[in-house]
């Protein structure tokens, strides 16, 4: 199954069945928030705010996109906070050898690359749960990060044209960004629908077991899914960097890795693997984008969006469960 969950209802009056997608619901409730929020609150359709809408969800959206990649394969990564404030922080320090940036943003994304790869190698091949091999590769890779920079915080180069471009360039008065976060999820749209490997991730996803059997190459599958998903962690580390200057490492702290699942769960993607795609992310990213940018502006405390948001990500979790039920084999391969 490659679709967003469904619900099924009844026209009374016709006697047929009409088919509800979690998608739908999930669009329709961002519009009359939007709407809500228009009426309500002065600040929310000034260009500024709207602008800083768009550059939050890029990079919001750019983090989900490689989470539901890992989700449609039965997996969950909850190294992608780590990698990214890691990979970028690595990059921005060995500048101060003398490096050129550009080359040493290529030399990070090698190092989230091989993290990407002991993760899906110990996921794969030493068969640890996701969520606990992602959770100790996580925390080690983050603990080993502030030992070695020593610093929270690392400023990137200020004469750098490509980064200055991602922070405030435009084309055609979209936020260049935006721009980034539209081309990673067209190309990993793609990527999944089109390609053999794509529909490989969908078969291994759905029934692991099923796949194996068939002879499908699903260790390799998974190795290269976490990989993946590390390169565009470092992706979205990129784009923060190129609107605030530089990255805080202390943001693996945060409640970020979260609001990345919510996205997901409210988006459509199965917890149970198998079905899904980026437009349910896109949609998922929009909605949690409009809900938190309309919570500041209401002056909500951090705190209280976070247990809002958490409220939120229990109750879609709890609906995934009834819409998409752990089957047996699920529950014997402990597939999160």
């Amino acid at each position: 199954m490659v679709g967003g969950s469904k619900s099924v209802s009844t026209d009374r009056t016709t006697g047929r069945k009409i088919k509800i997608s979690q998608e739908a619901v999930v669009v329709g409730i961002s519009v009359a928030l939007f709407l809500v929020f228009s009426v309500v609150l002065d600040k929310f359709l000034s260009e500024g705010n709207i602008i800083a809408l768009l550059k939050n969800v890029s990079i919001l959206g750019t983090l989900a996109v490689g989470m539901g990649f890992i989700v449609v394969g039965r997996g969950i990564d909850l190294t992608m906070v780590a990698v990214m404030v890691v990979g970028v922080a690595f990059s921005i320090w060995i500048t101060s050898w003398g490096i050129d940036f550009t080359l040493a943003v290529l030399l990070g994304a090698l190092l989230v690359a091989l993290i990407g790869l002991f993760t899906g190698i110990m996921i794969a091949f030493a068969e640890i749960p996701p969520i606990f091999a992602t959770l100790a590769i996580a925390s080690s890779v983050y603990g080993a990060g502030r030992f070695v920079f020593a610093s929270d915080v690392l400023y990137a180069p200020n004469n750098v044209a490509w980064l200055k471009w991602v922070g405030s360039g435009t084309v055609l008065g979209i936020p260049a960004s935006v721009i980034i976060f539209g081309v990673v999820t067209l190309v990993m749209g793609v990527f999944l629908r089109k390609t053999r490997f794509g529909r490989l991730v969908y078969a291994a996803g759905d029934n692991p077991n099923a796949a194996r059997t068939m002879g499908l190459p699903t260790r390799p599958i998974i190795v290269t899914q976490y990989v993946i998903s590390a390169l565009i962690a470092f992706t979205a580390g990129l784009i923060m960097t190129g609107l605030v200057t530089g990255i805080n490492t202390t943001l693996y702290s945060s409640s970020l890795i979260y609001d990345v699942l919510l996205v997901v769960v409210l988006g459509g993607i199965g917890l149970s693997g198998g079905q899904g795609g980026v437009r349910n992310v896109v949609v998922g990213t929009i909605l949690v984008g409009i809900l938190t940018n309309g919570m500041t502006i209401l002056n909500f405390s951090y705190t209280s969006q976070n247990l809002i948001k958490s409220v939120i990500l229990l109750s879609a979790l709890a609906i995934d469960a009834i819409i998409n039920p752990r089957d047996e084999q699920t529950s014997q391969s402990g597939d999160i």
